[in-house]
């Protein structure tokens, strides 16, 4: 019997063992996603009796430009015959692998798939998974593999954050950067960074699921320091989402919404944004994150956003109070009539412009940052931004040197008595 050579790259080799039915791969350029592909749709090929295997890229040509030529030289001991003018190859045991547009649409109808490979997905318009290579892949309970570099947040990105929820157990949703291809030289990955706007860097070789920003906040804002400022006081302001079970949250084409905890020295040079905690919990859960900031940073205001969410989690906070005899006071946090984006730019965007915040390194950074540069897009949320905005309802800081005068002096400097 014929063997092959099958060589894989350990993320590769990762995917290929993965059992799970549907699986959606964000990659970078030049990670080797193509090549995964071309592994898996001959080892699939060659494992079923009857039905196809398809190959489908935004278009016949990319498809024939891609993957003819890999799937020829990898496959080449176990291919009877291919017909390069109907790009389909047939292998030893009868099984084809065919190779398809999805701008061809028609071409795909009234077919039996045991697999599929589904390549630069976002490029592709939806209703070709969803109404003509779903249900072809039904009657053999076949498996898909969804592979691309992301374009913003598009069906692509729909379907692997669905994937990546981890609340459907057929998806399974793989994240991968250029620099997990261990045969590319970062040296060159670093070249083209400098060459590259970091927009496009972070889309094409991070694999980063960013729409284009509108850039009310540029990236030469943002500075960073590790170091806690000597002088200022902590404020804690909460932006809270809702309270259900995320295990049991099934949505495909939205994430979830998540609570915002904004942790914020503030003194008369500006605010040292020290933590955003944020994720998505149980009220009893929030109730605590929320105290235990509180206990951690010992801030002189808490405020939690006005409305029924605060309402349901006073109670917790109450109880915890009382349980651990230590108490503080909440203060009720207003949209003040405002519009969000306009309370948001107004409490932020002058102040990172001149420098006036800084972030303290962490792993909320990543997230943090993604939706400042998005916002307001609406594709993107901006939970841990709004909650950094209500800072600015809690950290009225006075500055005494433009008030001060001889004949008096303030006896507190926050209050202006």
């Amino acid at each position: 019997m014929t063997e092959l050579n099958v060589s894989l790259l350990p993320w590769q080799q990762e995917v290929f063992e993965d059992e799970t039915r549907f699986k959606v791969i964000a990659a970078g350029r030049r990670t080797g996603k193509s090549r995964l592909a071309a592994w898996m749709l001959i080892i699939r090929a060659l494992q079923t009796e009857r039905g196809h295997v398809f190959y489908v890229a935004p278009t016949q040509g990319q498809a024939r430009d891609i993957m003819w030529q890999v799937l020829m030289e990898i496959g080449n001991p176990v291919i009877a015959s291919s017909h390069v003018n109907n790009l389909q190859i047939k292998l030893v045991n009868g099984a084809t692998i065919a190779l398809k547009g999805a701008d061809r649409p028609e071409t795909m109808r009234g077919v039996s798939l045991k697999f599929l490979v589904m390549d630069e997905y976002a490029d592709m318009k939806p209703e070709v998974w969803e109404q003509i290579l779903r249900p072809a892949l039904a009657d053999q309970k076949g498996d898909a593999l969804f592979i691309g570099t992301p374009m913003g947040r598009n069906h692509f990105y729909d379907l692997y954050t669905y994937a990546s929820v981890g609340d459907d157990p057929t998806f399974a949703g793989y994240h991968f950067t250029s620099y997990d291809n261990p045969l590319l030289d970062p040296e060159e990955i670093e070249a083209a960074k400098k060459s590259m706007s970091s927009f496009s860097f972070r889309q094409e070789f991070m694999a980063s699921f960013e729409a284009q920003g509108s850039e009310l906040f540029k990236e030469e804002y943002v500075k960073f320091s590790e170091e806690e400022p000597q002088a200022g006081s902590y404020y804690i302001a909460v932006d809270l989402a809702g309270f259900a079970d995320v295990a049991k949250a099934t949505t495909k084409t939205k994430r979830l919404d998540q609570t915002a905890i904004s942790v914020v020295k503030a003194n008369e040079e500006g605010w040292w944004v020290a933590d955003i905690i944020y994720g998505r919990w149980g009220v009893e859960a929030t109730a605590r994150k929320i105290f235990e900031a509180v206990r951690d940073y010992r801030p002189v205001a808490v405020g939690i956003e006005k409305g029924a969410l605060k309402n349901a989690v006073l109670p917790y906070i109450s109880d915890l109070m009382k349980s651990n005899n230590r108490f503080f006071r909440i203060d009720e946090l207003t949209h003040g009539n405002k519009k969000k984006t306009d309370r948001v730019v107004w409490a932020l965007q002058g102040r990172f412009e001149h420098g006036k915040i800084t972030l303290n390194k962490g792993e909320w950074n990543a997230t943090f940052l993604d939706e400042l540069f998005q916002f307001p897009n609406q594709l993107v949320h901006d939970d841990l931004i709004d909650s950094l905005a209500y800072i600015d309802q809690l950290a009225n800081i006075a500055y005494t040197s433009d008030y001060v005068e001889e004949e008096f002096e303030f006896l507190d400097a926050y209050t202006g008595y």
